[in-house]
C-alpha cells in the first residue's frame, strides 16, 4: 500500500477585507495633544483632531459622561473617520457602539427602545471578584462508590477523591459527587492542570501539565506549567460586561427543561422588549456593586451617524437619556445644513432641534485641499496594495477636487484592473483617464439630467 503524502497545505484563511476606514489607526496627536500633519492614517483636519483628542482625555478622566458631541461638515470630510479615531484611542476595553439614525425604525421594537438598547450597549461594567480556588495538577482521581439508595444492582457515587499538586505542595480533596459530573464534562484526566472554584464548585481545565510534554512527537494538547503557590489560594478575576448584556440575561424567561418551554424558546425568534422596571432593578444592583467597590463603571461611546434621520420623538428621548446618571458619551455626525427636522415643518441647523443643539459641543470638519487629497489617495493606494506614480496621483487629485474625494478613491480599484489588463503592475495616467471616461460622478450625472430633462420621466 502506498504511503499517504502529507504535503504543506495552503491556509484557507481569508485575507482581511479592506473597508473604507481600514487605514485609520488613531487620531494622530503628539504627547502635548497637537495634531501631526500626517499620522495614524489621518491627513489634515488638525483642529477637529485636536478637539477630538481633548474629548478622549475627558472620557478617560470620566468627566464627559452625559454630554454629547456633534461632528458637522460636508460629505467626505472625515466625520466617521474621526469617530473611529476616538474609538481606537480609547482602546478595546472602552465600549464603542456605532449605529445609524435609520436603525431606530423597526417594525417590532419601539424607536426609543432601540435607542435605549444602544445606550446600554455603550456603558461597560468592570466587575472584580476575589474567588477562592483550588488549583494544581491532578495526581489522582478516584470516585468512591456506595450501594444505591434506591436498591437494585446500580451503584451511586458518594464522593470523589482528587489529588492536586503545585510547585509548593500537594493536597488531597474530598469532593461532592456533582463536582465529579463537572470533571467528566471537562474531560479531566490525571496529569491535567485544573482549577475548582470553592464557592460554586465550577471546574475549569486549563491544559495538560508540561511534565508530559515529551510523551509524543506530534502533540494535540496545550501544555501549561505547574501552578505556583499553594493548592488553595485566592484569585482576582476581572470580567467586562455591558449593561445591555445584563439586561438581556435577565430579560430572558428562565424556562425549565420540559418540552413546552423548549418549544416556546424555539418558536419565539421575535425580539422581546426590555421593560423600564427591569432596567431600574439592574441599575440598583449595579449602583450597589459600585458603592461596595466590587464593580467599576466604564462609560463608553455611542456614535450615531446620520443623526438628521431621527425624528422629534427620538430627539426628546435623547434629551432625557443624556441627563440620566448612567449615560455614555454620545457622538452625533451629520452632513446636513439648515433643513427640516424629520416629521415636522420646523427648519433647524443640521436637522436637530435647537434645544438639543444647545447641549452639544460641535466640531467642524473642513473640506480637504488639493495637497491633502493627494496624500489621502496615496494612503488609500498603499492600503489597497496598489502602485502609482506621482503624475497619476496628481491627476487623481485633480479629479477629486472637481468631483469628490469618495469618487476619486472609488476609481483606484478599477484603474488597477485596467493597468493589469494592459500588462502593467503600476497605475499610470492613461489608465485613470480611461476609467474616468467610463464612470461619471454625482455632479456630472445631475448636470446631464438637467440638460436632458425632456428625455427622462419626472
Amino acid at each position: 500500500m502506498d504511503k499517504m503524502k502529507i504535503e504543506e497545505v495552503q491556509s484557507t484563511a481569508k485575507k482581511q477585507r479592506i473597508a473604507t476606514h481600514t487605514h485609520i489607526k488613531g487620531l494622530g496627536l503628539d504627547a502635548s495633544g497637537n495634531a501631526i500633519p500626517l499620522a495614524a492614517g489621518f491627513v489634515g483636519q488638525a483642529e477637529a483632531r485636536e478637539a477630538a483628542g481633548l474629548v478622549v482625555d475627558m472620557i478617560r478622566q470620566k468627566k464627559m459622561a452625559g454630554r454629547a458631541l456633534l461632528l458637522a461638515g460636508p460629505p467626505g470630510t472625515g466625520k466617521t473617520a474621526l469617530a473611529l479615531g476616538i474609538s481606537q484611542e480609547l482602546g478595546s476595553k472602552v465600549p464603542f457602539c456605532p449605529m445609524v439614525g435609520s436603525e431606530v425604525y423597526s417594525s417590532e421594537v419601539k424607536k426609543t427602545e432601540v435607542l435605549m438598547e444602544n445606550f446600554r450597549r455603550a456603558i461597560g461594567l468592570r466587575i472584580k471578584e476575589n474567588k477562592e480556588v483550588y488549583e494544581g495538577e491532578v495526581t489522582e482521581l478516584s470516585p468512591e462508590e456506595t450501594e444505591s439508595v434506591t436498591g437494585g444492582y446500580g451503584k451511586s457515587i458518594s464522593h470523589v477523591i482528587i489529588g492536586l499538586k503545585t510547585v509548593k505542595g500537594t493536597k488531597q480533596l474530598k469532593l461532592d459527587p456533582t463536582i465529579y459530573d463537572a470533571l467528566i464534562k471537562e474531560k479531566v484526566a490525571v496529569g491535567d492542570v485544573i482549577y475548582i472554584e470553592a464557592n460554586s464548585g465550577a471546574v475549569k481545565r486549563v491544559g495538560r501539565s508540561d511534565a508530559f510534554a515529551t510523551e509524543f512527537d506530534l502533540e494535540a494538547e496545550e501544555y501549561v506549567p505547574l501552578p505556583k503557590g499553594e493548592v488553595h489560594k485566592k484569585k482576582e478575576i476581572v470580567q467586562d460586561v455591558t449593561l445591555h448584556d445584563l439586561d438581556a440575561a435577565n430579560a430572558r424567561p428562565q424556562g425549565g427543561q420540559d418540552i413546552l418551554s423548549l418549544m416556546g424558546q424555539m418558536m419565539k425568534p421575535r425580539k422581546t422588549e426590555i421593560t423600564d422596571k427591569l432596567r431600574q432593578e439592574i441599575n440598583k444592583v449595579v449602583n450597589r456593586y459600585i458603592d461596595e467597590g466590587v464593580a467599576e463603571l466604564v462609560p463608553g461611546v455611542l456614535f450615531i451617524d446620520e443623526v438628521h434621520m431621527l425624528d422629534m420623538e427620538c430627539f426628546s428621548y435623547l434629551n432625557r437619556a443624556l441627563e440620566s446618571s448612567l449615560s455614555p458619551i454620545v457622538i452625533f455626525a451629520t452632513n446636513r445644513g439648515i433643513c427640516n427636522v424629520r416629521g415636522t415643518d420646523m427648519n433647524s441647523p443640521h436637522g436637530i432641534p435647537v434645544d438639543l443643539l444647545d447641549r452639544l459641543v460641535i466640531i467642524r470638519t473642513q473640506i480637504y485641499g488639493p495637497a491633502e487629497m493627494i496624500q489621502i489617495l496615496a494612503i488609500r493606494a498603499q492600503v489597497e496594495e496598489l502602485v502609482m506614480d506621482e503624475e497619476s496621483l496628481a491627476f487623481l487629485g485633480e479629479i477629486g477636487q472637481s468631483t469628490s474625494l469618495r469618487h476619486a478613491v472609488q476609481l483606484l480599484s478599477p484603474a488597477s484592473i485596467v493597468a493589469k489588463m494592459n500588462g502593467r503592475d503600476s497605475i499610470c495616467k492613461a489608465d485613470l483617464e480611461e476609467v474616468n471616461k467610463l464612470y461619471i460622478d454625482a455632479k456630472s450625472s445631475a448636470k446631464i439630467l438637467q440638460e436632458q430633462q425632456e428625455k427622462y420621466i419626472s
